[in-house]
């Protein structure tokens, strides 16, 4: 490093006051913790959808574009609603599917299991939640299931959008005062999620057309993930454990702690 020519914009943690890496730790450990959370909601959001335990390429293909060998609700139920009903209440409403989903057994034996279940979320009060109140709206969901709809993947788009911005650019200017080399691969490092949401959220309308592009949402945010993960570590070691290389070391501020 000692030929090297640093940039004379560029600090490392270490030559930043102590209140600037207490900022920046607090926010990596936030952000941290809700990432984490947000990929276990994901996790649990599609894992099963395909009938087999394990979050799979084909439980990305019938989240997006459905599935021709059930209902939604049958989707919904193997999936993010999974928990929801006890496993007898989902095998009485399976049968009754199965059966056809005819009127009179509905109003027997699965507008009560609907009604104890589902009702407080399902009501019709919320437009973004399926109306399960009633055979008439019931038959709106055990339709075959064509996953989810354009309006639904345009609603959930803007938002991944704005907030993955937000996470990464938080993220990367952390990332930015850490030492790492070859610098292009730092850079790599930085640019990386914001292809792979650009990519991610297209491939979700894509899948609808052609299930291929099921790999393109899950290699995405496996990228994503994986470069979250490499700036998180390193700016937590390098901010408060790293060993400055000479070249940083001799030109860094005098007080190793300076208070700020």
């Amino acid at each position: 490093m000692k030929d090297e020519r640093l940039h004379n914009l560029y600090l490392h943690f270490q030559e930043l006051p102590i209140s600037r890496r207490i900022l920046y730790t607090g926010t990596l450990l936030v952000l941290g913790l809700g990432y984490l959370f947000g990929l276990l909601y994901l996790y649990e959001s599609d894992n099963n959808r395909d009938g087999e335990p394990g979050l799979s390429v084909q439980d990305i293909v019938v989240a997006y574009s459905g599935t021709s060998e059930g209902t939604k609700l049958e989707a919904a139920l193997r999936g993010p609603m999974s928990t929801m009903l006890g496993s007898g209440d989902t095998g009485t409403v399976f049968a009754w599917l199965q059966g056809g989903g005819d009127k009179p057994t509905y109003e027997a034996v699965i507008a009560p299991i609907i009604e104890k279940n589902c009702l407080s979320c399902h009501d019709g009060s919320n437009p973004h939640l399926s109306n399960l109140d009633g055979y008439e709206n019931m038959a709106a969901v055990t339709e075959q299931d064509t996953g989810a709809d354009i309006f639904t993947l345009v609603r959930v788009s803007h938002i991944h959008l704005f907030g993955m911005t937000f996470i990464f650019f938080l993220v990367g200017l952390i990332f930015s005062h850490a030492y790492l080399r070859p610098i292009w691969f730092k850079c790599v490092i930085m640019a990386a999620p914001f292809v792979c949401v650009v990519f991610d959220i297209s491939s979700w309308y894509f899948t609808k057309l052609y299930s291929g592009f099921a790999y393109v949402v899950m290699f995405s945010g496996a990228t994503m993930a994986f470069s979250f993960a490499v700036m998180w570590f390193t700016s937590m070691y390098q901010m408060w454990f790293y060993k400055l290389p000479p070249g940083l070391k001799n030109r860094a501020i005098q007080d190793p702690s300076p208070i700020g």
